[in-house]
């Protein structure tokens, strides 16, 4: 059996996606720790860069993942790109049948699958060019257990979760890993509405980048995540029954 390794940071040359706050920016200041040689940010906006962005000296990258036209522009601009972080992320905080329209799960199918499938389509051919590369797909909890609360995120990281694995067998023969991070609580805005304990957000980021170096498929990247995983191979139907309990954290919008 074939033994495929991630691409080691240092000395990578690193594409974050959402990476203007919360867990991207993280991902990019974690890149540069661990020894990147070279970092782009992707952000949707770049005339609003965050100081802390700016100060990490990541190429700047406007960068829309439900743009087809940025992206491919993105792809030809950032041609060295041998690690690429799939972080970007949306969370309407919409339930997903008692909703008025199906324009939030729309939404969020939009970002949070198709953003991530249109970046791999993209930048696989880049990474392919240079002799292979990795690729990150940040996830969540909710991708692994239906997470009533989160309304259409839940079945959109869900599909992303399926994506990684497809997208992993096409790859691996032009020596390109793919990893798909099982996120939990994190302290960054797109989980303001969870309560209780709250990982860093860099701690996040260097165990799902730890990970893809080691070549790993998937990887539970803190309690939460692998206390999820242990519940539901107990009694998922207990535990899935529990998250639909939880209350609906109301209407918040949050897109990184």
């Amino acid at each position: 059996m074939t033994t495929f390794r991630g691409t080691p940071i240092e000395g990578a040359t690193v594409l974050v996606t959402g990476a203007n706050r919360g867990l991207g920016l993280a991902f990019v200041q974690q890149a540069k720790l661990m020894g990147a040689a070279k970092i782009y940010a992707g952000v949707r906006n770049p005339d609003e860069v965050p100081a802390e962005l700016r100060a990490t000296g990541a190429h700047i990258v406007e960068l829309d993942v439900t743009d087809p036209g940025l992206v491919d522009t993105a792809a030809a601009k950032c041609g060295d790109t041998t690690v690429v972080v799939n972080n970007a992320g949306l969370f309407t905080a919409n339930r997903l049948i008692e909703a008025d329209d199906e324009a939030a799960a729309r939404a969020e199918m939009e970002v949070n699958y198709f953003g991530p499938l249109t970046m791999i389509r993209a930048f696989a051919p880049v990474l392919a060019a240079r002799g292979g590369g990795s690729i990150v797909n940040v996830l969540s909890v909710a991708a692994i257990a239906p997470t009533a609360f989160m309304g259409g995120y839940s079945p959109a990281k869900a599909a992303a979760l399926s994506l990684g694995g497809i997208a992993r067998a096409e790859l691996e023969p032009h020596g390109i890993t793919v990893t798909s991070l099982i996120v939990g609580s994190v302290d960054t805005r797109m989980a303001s509405h969870v309560q209780g304990h709250k990982e860093n957000p860099l701690d996040i980021a260097a165990t799902g980048l730890a990970a893809m170096q080691r070549g790993e498929w998937t990887c539970d990247t803190d309690f939460m995540a692998i206390d999820a995983r242990a519940r539901l191979a107990r009694d998922p139907i207990r535990y899935e029954r529990g998250l639909g309990k939880l209350l609906f954290a109301g209407e918040l919008t949050t897109r990184s």
